[in-house]
C-alpha cells in the first residue's frame, strides 16, 4: 500500500463517522453527538480498524456510547462503503480513548500549581 494512502484512509473515515454521528444516522439512543471520533488506525491489509472514542461525559456515558457504537458497527460500515471506492473495506472496532480527558486533568492541575505559586510568590 501506497506511503501515503493508509493515513489519508484513516482520516477520511474519522471525518465519514463523525458526520454521521453528528447527522445522528446512528439511531442507537447510547450514542450522543457529544462523543468525538479521535483517531483511526487501519491495519496494513484493510481488515480492521480501530477506532478511538472520547468525549468529556462521564466514563460511564462514553463506556456506552461506545458499546453503542459497536453494536452499529455493521450500519457505519455499509454506509461508508457505499460513498467510498476501496477493494476491501475494514471491520470497525470502537475503543475508548481516555488520554483527551486525562490530559485535560492534567492540564488543570498544572495549572492550579501555578496559581499557588504565583499567590506564594505575591505574599511574601
Amino acid at each position: 500500500m501506497g506511503q501515503y494512502r493508509l493515513p489519508r484512509l484513516n482520516d477520511q473515515l474519522r471525518d465519514e463517522i463523525s458526520q454521521l454521528i453528528l447527522r445522528g444516522e446512528v439511531k442507537d439512543p447510547r450514542v450522543s453527538t457529544f462523543l468525538t471520533i479521535n483517531r483511526v488506525e487501519v491495519s496494513s491489509d484493510l481488515s480492521y480498524a480501530k477506532i478511538f472514542v472520547s468525549s468529556f461525559l462521564s466514563d460511564g456515558q462514553v463506556e456506552n456510547g461506545v458499546a453503542g457504537l459497536n453494536s452499529a458497527a455493521g450500519f457505519l460500515q455499509s454506509t461508508i462503503a457505499k460513498k467510498m471506492r476501496i477493494r476491501k473495506f475494514p471491520k470497525f472496532q470502537f475503543h475508548v480513548d481516555k488520554g483527551m480527558k486525562e490530559g485535560f486533568k492534567m492540564v488543570q492541575k498544572l495549572n492550579e500549581l501555578e496559581k499557588e505559586s504565583h499567590d506564594s510568590e505575591q505574599s511574601e
